[in-house]
């Protein structure tokens, strides 16, 4: 595999120009000069993330019996991040340049300032990265509280009760997709690092005796999904973290690494918790947190695999790998090559008029599809210039309604990637559709 990083600083530039653009992803409150780090996801980027968060959902719950979702609160009190070991080590060394007063993490920027060049630099210091709240009227330490940093936790606490309740028995997996929130000293490369952000986590529960196998099987489950929806192999590698390199916690961690323009960098991390989490919220609590093996009539505490992935962070990764630039017709043509699971409309209609009987068999088209498909309805400008914006998007297949319609009963499908257009009869579009995209 080729590992030099492509460092093409365009391609960023470009994605993230065609991401405003287009309608994918905005500067949060940017009427007001937006708000650093923070962003909002537009009509086609809610559509895009929904789907990349329901392609998670349904390979890691839907299609498995082993594993159960949870949507776990936001706020928890102290204890919890406590015993978890947050408040003491969920920190990043901060440094503040003397000369320009720029505050930047210390393992980030090799003693040199990325501001203004300078080597004269303050102390490190820890700064923990949880956000820190008050719950209730009256503020004091009683009411203290911290926005998740991470999805895990919750899960964790809340064990015993998905044991009881689900009667499942290791191996077995809670799955949770939600936002978490960490105060970033230097949010960076759009949204790949920022404040606030989703993330998508399994805690797969293990004997201990089974947990590097299970360990090796998720790495390579998880690897393979992303192969699935469409990166590009010689855009994926993984990396097994050193020894000395390891998280306080973790008894082995591997990353997917994506090949983004600045270089190789984390696109999901799996890791072999051991008992860490459970045994420390048990003795926390002073509940056990357990599983009694009938059969071998003893009790364990199991060990945790965690997949850990950011659904904000893969979309962004999809989105790059997706962006191409071909000629068609003699024009450039800026096109994103999404799977078509992926893509926020998987199917535009195209009228090729507004004439009031177009209209109405393209409705009729629309509500024969939209059960099916997440559709644009779209019927401005010339239909060559709504082709290349629906390119542009990503959306597989243009049905074109034209006045042949009207006679004939078939429309045009048009195909993103090749650009072949086939005439289909309407009665026959729905399986002609299914068939593109390998559904029964």
């Amino acid at each position: 595999m080729d590992v030099t990083p492509t460092n093409d600083a365009d391609l960023l530039e470009k994605v993230i120009n065609l991401a405003k653009r287009r309608g994918f992803i905005f500067q949060s409150a940017d009427i007001y000069g937006g708000f650093r780090s923070t962003y909002d996801y537009g009509p086609l980027g809610v559509n895009m993330l929904r789907n990349v968060k329901h392609q998670w959902w349904k390979t890691m719950v839907q299609m498995r019996h082993d594993v159960v979702g949870l949507d776990a609160a936001i706020l928890s009190p102290p204890a919890v991040w406590a015993a978890s070991g947050h408040l003491e080590t969920f920190t990043d060394p901060l440094v503040d340049c003397l000369k320009c007063h720029g505050r930047f993490r210390e393992d980030k920027i090799d003693g040199v300032c990325p501001s203004c060049g300078s080597t004269q630099f303050t102390e490190s210091r820890a700064f923990n990265l949880m956000f820190k709240t008050q719950a209730g009227p009256v503020e004091g330490d009683g009411a203290t509280a911290y926005l998740r940093p991470e999805t895990a936790q919750g899960m964790f606490t809340n064990f015993n009760n998905v044991l009881t309740t689900s009667r499942k028995k290791p191996p077995f997996g809670i799955a949770q997709v939600g936002k978490s929130f960490r105060n970033e000293i230097t949010p960076q490369n759009f949204v790949f690092r920022t404040r606030e952000f989703e993330q998508m986590e399994l805690e797969f529960f293990v004997p201990p005796t089974e947990a590097d196998e299970w360990y090796r099987y998720w790495i390579e489950q998880r690897f393979n999904w992303y192969l699935d929806l469409g990166i590009r192999p010689e855009y994926l590698q993984l990396h097994e973290h050193a020894k000395e390199d390891l998280s306080h916690y973790s008894r082995g961690t591997t990353d997917v690494e994506y090949r983004y323009p600045w270089g190789w960098d984390e696109l999901e991390g799996i890791a072999n918790r051991g008992d860490y989490d459970l045994t420390q919220h048990s003795n926390a609590s002073g509940v056990k947190l357990e599983y009694y093996d009938q059969a071998a009539n003893e009790r364990y505490t199991p060990y945790v695999i965690e997949p850990a992935a950011g659904a904000t962070r893969a979309m962004m990764a999809f989105l790059l790998d997706a962006y191409h630039e071909d000629e068609v017709e003699g024009e450039v043509r800026s096109v994103l090559r999404l799977d078509w699971r992926l893509a926020p409309y998987q199917v535009a209609v195209l009228p090729l008029s507004k004439k009031p009987e177009l209209e109405g068999v393209s409705e009729q088209v629309l509500a024969l599809l939209q059960p099916h498909f997440s559709c644009d309805y779209d019927i401005t400008q010339s239909i060559g210039r709504r082709y290349r914006r629906q390119d542009e998007v990503g959306t597989p297949f243009c049905i074109t309604v034209d006045f042949d319609s009207l006679e004939d009963h078939a429309v045009t499908v048009r195909d993103r990637d090749t650009t072949l257009q086939t005439r289909v009869p309407i009665a026959s579009l729905l399986a002609d559709l299914r068939a593109r995209t390998n559904q029964a």
